[in-house]
This record gives C-alpha cells, sequence and structure tokens, in this order.
C-alpha cells in the first residue's frame, strides 16, 4: 500500500479527563471495546508495548469472519497524557494529541492517508472509530 504526501486529521471531545482517556485509547482490554468503524466489525485482540521501539497490533474482523486484517506498527514517540506518535507496518506515520481543559479531553488524530481508498473514505472511517471511543469511554466512566 502506498503512502500519500496527504495528511488527514480527525478528532473528538471526550466528556473525560485525560487520565481515562489515555487508559482507554492505550490499554488492550480498552481498545478491544471500541476500535471498530462499523457495528459489523469488531476487535478481538489487541497487544501493546507503550514505549519508544515499542510495537502494537490490534486485530480487526468482520464479525462474520468474511474479512480480517492486522493492523500494526511501531511507537516512535510517547509522552504520557500528551502525545503518542507511531509509524505503522505500511510506513505511514500517525500522531495522536490529547489535550484537557475544564474536565473534557480533546484526541486529536492526523495520520498520513495511503493511496487505495478515498481521502473521504479514509477520514469517515478513521472519524468513525473516535465516536465508537467517545461512546465507549464516556459510558464507561457513566456506570
Amino acid at each position: 500500500m502506498a503512502v500519500s504526501n496527504e495528511k488527514i486529521t480527525v478528532n473528538i471531545t471526550v466528556n473525560a479527563p485525560v487520565e481515562t482517556v489515555w487508559q482507554h485509547f492505550t490499554e488492550p482490554i480498552h481498545i478491544m471495546q471500541w476500535n471498530a468503524a462499523s457495528p459489523d466489525w469488531h476487535c478481538p485482540a489487541a497487544t501493546i508495548d507503550l514505549k519508544v521501539g515499542g510495537q502494537f497490533s490490534f486485530r480487526m474482523e468482520a464479525k462474520d469472519g468474511s474479512f480480517g486484517f492486522d493492523l500494526s506498527g511501531v511507537y516512535t514517540k510517547v509522552e504520557d497524557f500528551a502525545t503518542i506518535e507511531y509509524t505503522m507496518a505500511d510506513n505511514r506515520k500517525v500522531s495522536v494529541q490529547f489535550t484537557e481543559q475544564d474536565g473534557l479531553t480533546t484526541l486529536t488524530e492526523t495520520f498520513e492517508a495511503e493511496t487505495v481508498n478515498s481521502i473521504e473514505l479514509q477520514q469517515m472511517g478513521w472519524q468513525a472509530i473516535l465516536n465508537n471511543f467517545k461512546a465507549q469511554v464516556e459510558g464507561a466512566s457513566n456506570h
């Protein structure tokens, strides 16, 4: 898969402190709850070694078993409660920023586009995953 010169940014504001948002974004037990772009997909496995040079792998699968893939990469920068940067297996770079203000945390992801799917489709998919993330974090903190 080729890397485009274009960068895409998606973001979400979560009604939770940055420590809670960070925990849900970086712990496999939570990642498996939210890491899907649509209800017919899921993330049955996730592994993370959250440090510079550490690797991650998320298994993404259609719930009917018709298709699946591993999303993996290596962390290049980790600043607790602030920044995560990584390079995916296809050499695309991703930056995730965490910003807290007045008890709300904004999570902003900027990623290099690939050339197979349209920019709009990529943006919609990544935004849908963030929307799931927001719903999962806010739902968990209300219990």
